[in-house]
């Protein structure tokens, strides 16, 4: 079966309608990229991707002078521009043809959209086209190799080949077939390969109260599991990174260095 575009995704997912898990994404994105770059005041920034508009309206709140939400989900589109559009310009566009001049955006967000996209190597170089010289682009990227599928929470899911998939979901009763195409690390440094990139990976899940995601690690264990990951060194954390199930990256046009404080595990270069 040949691929097509996901129109209306929010109608079948309803992860893109759940506003809290949504903003709350949107503040680890946000502390992400402010620990990179400084402030999103005065800046252009996109949501490539952006659904029903929960972490474009969070970028706009967070001070970006321009707020654009692109995606091809029309109910979606339609949901974030009747309770954002005051603030934020919501277009349908395809990432392969984004609608925007060469150079023209401060700060990107591409998160957890690739495996969805029918080219994803056509949208990046789209982004790369649109970003500013000095822009950014956050990346929320999920590893092919990562043992629980995301979307389906089927383990194993994403090693199998298509036809193997399409089995295996309907097997369990979870859909008609399997859509989403993740790639390795590998693979993503690949698609990246335009970009100068850094891995933020390690320095969220080890401060995550830094990053707004204090919820991926509740309670005593969390406190454990954070202290475990903040004084483990790099190079033993390194040897998990083929099976990381999802890598926060950022990405630049030119080379440039985070500017935030030191962490007790510092962003590294990818590429």
């Amino acid at each position: 079966m040949s691929r097509q575009q996901q129109l209306e995704y929010s109608e079948f997912q309803a992860a893109m309608l759940d506003e809290g898990k949504r903003r709350r994404k949107a503040a680890k994105i946000i502390a992400v990229l402010e620990h990179f770059h400084g402030p999103l005041a005065g800046l252009t920034v996109g949501d490539v991707g952006c659904s029903a508009g929960f972490i474009a309206d969070e970028l706009a709140g967070a001070g970006a002078k321009h707020t654009l939400g692109i995606d091809i989900d029309v109910p979606g589109l339609r949901k974030a521009a009747d309770r954002f559009g005051e603030r934020v310009a919501f277009v349908c566009g395809d990432g392969t043809a984004l609608p925007f001049p060469d150079r023209s955006v401060d700060v990107l967000v591409f998160n957890h959209i690739y495996e969805h996209v029918v080219d994803p190597d056509a949208v990046v170089a789209e982004m790369h086209r649109v970003l500013a010289d000095d822009g950014v682009l956050y990346l929320g990227l999920g590893n092919r190799l990562g043992i629980m599928e995301p979307h389906y929470k089927l383990p194993f899911l994403s090693y199998l080949p298509p036809s193997l998939a399409d089995r295996y979901v309907r097997a369990f009763g979870r859909a008609d077939h399997y859509y989403e195409r993740f790639r390795t690390r590998r693979g993503l440094k690949r698609m990246l390969r335009a970009f100068h990139v850094w891995d933020y990976t390690f320095p969220v899940l080890a401060t995550p109260t830094r990053f707004a995601g204090g919820e991926l690690f509740p309670g005593v264990l969390g406190k454990v599991v954070r202290a475990v990951l903040a004084k483990t060194p790099r190079e033993v954390l390194k040897l998990l990174l083929p099976v990381v199930p999802t890598y926060l990256w950022v990405a630049t046009k030119t080379p440039r260095r985070p500017r935030g404080a030191a962490l007790p595990q510092p962003p590294e270069r990818v590429l």
